[in-house]
């Protein structure tokens, strides 16, 4: 049986445990910051070709699609940033070997700091 599962996940290289969901998850974080910073760029040049198209573009965000990727974003800064101070710690301090503790308590740390700000978020353009 582990064979199977281990021939089955053996390409992706996946060993499993919360290190690895925490690798995987600090990727696709930081790939989503790099995303926004593309797209920030990209509309601050709009400022160059005029007042008139830079104030449409900046209308787009105002949009709910917008306003909820906002939220994603502040979740992604937010775990990219605990995770980072996690693998800090472990890297420093190798008598720190509680990986999982670590994870988990990161975990509680971003509910923790994520939900309140996420509400506040919500409520300038979600009545609840």
């Amino acid at each position: 049986m582990d064979e199977e599962r281990g021939g089955m996940l053996a390409w992706l290289g996946y060993r499993g445990g919360p290190g690895q969901v925490a690798w995987v998850l600090h990727r696709l974080a930081g790939i989503g910051v790099l995303l926004f910073f593309v797209i920030h760029v990209a509309d601050t040049m709009f400022v160059s070709y005029g007042p008139a198209l830079y104030n449409k573009v900046m209308a787009l965000y105002r949009m709910p699609l917008f306003r909820y990727g906002e939220i994603i974003l502040a979740a992604a800064l937010l775990y990219h940033a605990l995770n980072g101070i996690r693998i800090t710690i472990l890297d420093f301090w190798p008598g720190s070997r509680k990986e999982k503790a670590l994870f988990y308590a990161e975990l509680v740390l971003f509910a923790v700091i994520f939900i309140p700000g996420a509400l506040w978020m919500l409520k300038s353009f979600v009545k609840f």
